[in-house]
């Protein structure tokens, strides 16, 4: 997908040094090199990665499972942030599980995180429940959210 600022297209190894660089700066706990080569090699995970001035801006991830769609990550490079990178990765990877049929797509969100919740309500998520504790660096408790992905998305859209 080209957008004005650059281009989102699928994660490959030699990205996954970038991918630190924002994991690195984004979470307190981050993923390892290791963990994204798996990923990568997972036939049911699809990563994307949104490319700027030759640099990875954003990207993120999500896992297939039977008809739903399970985002495990998605960030943006603090530079970038303020760009719509994350709600264009968001729809990428929405419109990607559309077009592989399924019927839902799922994520947990820290209960602080106002703008990716805003972000995420905005693409049609609502709050389903929320899993206590689930961030191990902090304790904060997860707030599961959940989109039929016939809303607020088409299948159309170019991926």
């Amino acid at each position: 997908m080209k957008t004005e600022q650059g281009e989102i297209r699928a994660m490959t190894a030699t990205d996954i040094p970038g991918v630190i660089d924002i994991e690195k700066a984004s979470f307190t706990t981050p993923w390892t090199h290791h963990a994204f080569r798996l990923e990568l090699k997972n036939q049911l995970a699809v990563y994307r990665v949104a490319v700027a001035a030759g640099k990875i801006a954003a990207y993120g991830g999500m896992w297939l499972i039977i008809d739903e769609a399970h985002v495990t990550n998605v960030a943006v490079h603090p530079d970038h942030r303020g760009q719509h990178w994350g709600e264009n990765i968001m729809r990428v990877l929405m419109a990607d599980a559309c077009s592989r049929g399924l019927l839902r797509m799922t994520l947990e969100v820290r209960k602080s995180n106002d703008p990716a919740i805003a972000l995420y309500r905005k693409l049609g998520f609502r709050m389903s429940g929320i899993r206590p504790g689930y961030y191990q660096d902090t304790g904060e408790d997860a707030l599961i959210m959940w989109a039929e992905l016939d809303q607020g998305i088409s299948c159309k859209e170019t991926l």
